[in-house]
């Protein structure tokens, strides 16, 4: 998609939520309710945003919503898109070069995911570290803008050491325990293999999911400064002897929401 439909997107938001927003929020599966906790909100469905992908996963509700939480300006996105739903990897990194061309220079991203690590429990929350790209696919593949960022770019701290350093300050003033580690990405839709998990706990992985490092390619491209955060919502295939569902995860993120946005709350109060 060519960025000049990227900055007739970031004008056309930035004129219509008013005072320019510090950071963003990309929430995940289940998540979205945090943007409902936004003061004095401003909210825009995609359908209304140029050039805006529409969000087609259960649990994403397909808004924009700008305001005010933990004492910071932010503008959220109830809902992201993703690859197995048929978009160009461009087109789900979009947003966050509408970000960087609204001048925000930071992106929490959030989303529900597997356990790969057996010492893992659902309902834990991971700090991402590092990740894994175990599709093989890059959404800055193609023609690049050197207004946005340089052909090749460095990916050794993708995830802000600073950020996780106040991620983890957070949960200690707050009393929520945080894992820490890397997170898989694999295509989707469907789970994953019990084989495909062996393979993922052999590299490394500590968790896998179907989002979350196309943005973080992107953002690492334009220069912002991210940190993700994981809900562990059920244990990956073959670490238990049952089967997974879609809906498992989205009751584990609703009954973790509470505390999700407790923290994210914190973080974002934190972060200059």
């Amino acid at each position: 998609m060519p960025n000049d439909d990227a900055r007739e997107t970031a004008d056309f938001i930035s004129s219509r939520i008013g005072e320019a927003p510090r950071m963003a929020l990309v929430l995940g599966s289940g998540l979205g309710g945090l943007a409902d906790e936004l003061e004095d909100p401003t909210s825009l469905n995609y359908q209304e945003i140029p050039h805006f992908p529409v969000s087609t996963a259960p649990g994403h509700a397909g808004k924009l919503v700008a305001g005010s939480l933990g004492g910071k300006r932010v503008v959220a996105m109830q809902g992201r898109f993703h690859y197995y739903e048929g978009h160009p990897l461009e087109r789900v990194a979009f947003p966050v070069r509408v970000f960087k061309l609204m001048g925000i220079s930071r992106l929490f991203l959030t989303n529900a995911a597997g356990g790969a690590n057996p010492y893992f429990t659902p309902g834990d929350f991971m700090v991402i570290r590092d990740h894994l790209n175990l599709t093989g696919q890059n959404p800055c593949v193609g023609p690049n803008d050197e207004a946005l960022g340089q052909r090749f770019f460095d990916m050794t701290k993708a995830y802000s050491p600073e950020l996780r350093d106040l991620a983890r300050k957070a949960g200690e003033e707050l009393g929520i325990p945080l894992r820490e580690g890397v997170y898989a990405w694999f295509s989707g839709p469907s789970f994953e293999t019990p084989a495909e998990i062996r393979m993922a706990r052999i590299l490394g992985a500590d968790a896998v999911g179907m989002s979350t490092v196309p943005e973080v390619i992107e953002a690492a491209h334009c220069g912002l400064e991210v940190l993700g955060l994981s809900c562990i919502t059920n244990m990956a295939a073959g670490i238990l002897d049952q089967a997974i569902s879609g809906d498992e995860v989205l009751e584990m993120s609703a009954r973790r929401r509470p505390q999700f946005s407790a923290l994210v709350r914190r973080i974002v109060a934190l972060a200059a």
